[in-house]
């Protein structure tokens, strides 16, 4: 009887070693869309894989075309439910159905790791949704079952709006009423689904000239919390606790934590001085840090919070003013605004200048051709994209220089080549969703001159 139960103390041990290893030390990026010069999803996921150390990525909705260009990458994908829908889903029916549409027919070829039941929902004081919101989680998790997928979490994000109480962080608490009725239940359910509670937190919005240090993890003073003695040195680690000790007060304090959004705006309208492409590169950059570290927080030391940035593009279509267009870590183009940490091969940001990043010619004059192989279909869809980017595809047209020989082959290396030219001259501008091959020998020919 001993020896059986040190066994299955031991496995208990290596499965929640193995869960935390694969839940909870990715460092993750918001992929919106609210953009009309974006890259289409297959060569997002390509960058995502081969340039940056971003294993996961969080979307607003189940967009099909993203769902298909992750497949097989490897990344996880979290999807969104849209908050119009939470009513609804709360039949089992309706959820089985949306399960069926937008879950099955991806997972497992994509990563579909976990589904978000809307977007801050306690801050939209629309009662249909709030009321229905922890039902569809349940309804959602049981539809899961009943398709067979048991790997999938459900949970919401939330913004701290959701506290009547944040400082202290020690004191912490959900506002009165929506505590017992909505968060209770909602954090029984993450109990029993092993699901985290998933924050939005954001110092950003918690900004003043005299806390700027505070909020952005350069040195200060500190804030002291005179009730258990600690003094905070960010306001990223107080708003954690102050989640954890709110949950920690309802019994709560054993279920995951996961940073749905987190991040800094680059570039705000004039006389808001939190915005700078300065501020933004050391806010998310010490982020990356502290979450490759593994840092915890005061309160929850030796946890890992997986962590998802915002944004992964600055989008141009994003209502509202200028900060909210530009909260991105990337420009459509692929070259990033600033160094946050997360490229692989240590490219930097354009800086303080805020201009287009320099290109860095590889060793040796190197050319952007299509691979052999590639059908004309995938690589009409190469010219119309670059067009789309800038590009300056006269020469492919009548009468242009590079018009003949008239095959769709023949236009698409011109203008790849131009992209990869004129857009960094990485290896990554050269993908086109595996299509693009770089080759030492110039492809130019008559009057066809390649850059």
């Amino acid at each position: 009887m001993v020896a059986k139960t040190n066994l299955s103390h031991h496995l208990l041990l290596v499965s929640t070693l193995l869960h935390l290893l694969t839940t909870t030390f990715a460092i993750g990026v918001n992929y919106g869309t609210l953009g009309n010069n974006l890259p289409p999803p297959s060569q997002v996921a390509n960058f995502i894989k081969t340039q940056t150390i971003i294993d996961s990525i969080k979307i607003f909705d189940t967009n099909h075309d993203i769902l298909n260009a992750f497949a097989n990458t490897g990344i996880t994908v979290t999807v969104t439910v849209g908050n119009g829908d939470i009513p609804s889903l709360a039949n089992l029916n309706s959820a089985r159905g949306w399960v069926a549409a937008n879950i099955a027919p991806f997972h497992p070829r994509t990563r579909i790791n976990r589904i978000v039941v809307g977007n801050e929902i306690m801050a939209t004081a629309n009662k249909p949704w709030i009321s229905n919101l922890v039902p569809a989680m349940r309804t959602i998790h049981k539809a899961l079952l009943l398709a067979g997928i048991r790997n999938v979490q459900v949970t919401t994000p939330h913004s701290l709006g959701i506290l009547s109480i944040s400082e202290p962080p020690s004191k912490g608490q959900f506002r009165r009423g929506f505590d017992r009725a909505i968060f209770a239940p909602m954090l029984q359910f993450l109990r029993e689904t092993k699901s985290p509670f998933m924050v939005n937190p954001y110092p950003y919005f918690g900004y003043s000239p005299k806390m700027a240090n505070y909020a952005l993890f350069k040195r200060n003073r500190g804030v002291h919390d005179r009730y258990t003695g600690i003094t905070y040195t960010n306001m990223y680690d107080a708003m954690l606790d102050a989640i954890y000790s709110a949950m920690r007060k309802l019994g709560y304090g054993d279920v995951g934590i996961v940073v749905g959004e987190t991040g800094w705006p680059s570039v705000c309208d004039p006389g808001q001085p939190a915005c700078s492409m300065e501020n933004a590169a050391w806010f998310n950059g010490n982020l990356v840090r502290r979450s490759r570290q593994g840092k915890g927080t005061p309160l929850m030391p030796n946890r890992r919070f997986e962590t998802y940035l915002f944004s992964l593009f600055n989008e141009n279509l994003k209502p509202g003013p200028t900060a909210e267009r530009n909260w991105g870590l990337f420009r459509p183009d692929f070259t990033p605004i600033y160094d946050a940490g997360i490229l692989r091969n240590g490219q930097r940001g354009s800086g303080r200048g805020g201009g287009r990043q320099r290109p860095r010619p590889t060793p040796g004059k190197q050319w952007c051709v299509p691979k052999p192989g590639v059908s004309d279909q995938a690589l009409q869809a190469n010219i119309d994209y670059a067009c789309s980017q800038g590009v300056d595809c006269k020469p492919i047209q009548p009468g242009g220089a590079c018009f003949d020989p008239n095959n769709v082959r023949s236009h698409a290396s011109y203008v790849m080549n131009f992209f990869y030219q004129t857009h960094g001259r990485q290896a990554f501008n050269c993908d086109f969703s595996n299509t693009g091959v770089l080759t030492a020998v110039n492809p130019g020919h008559g009057t066809c001159r390649y850059i």
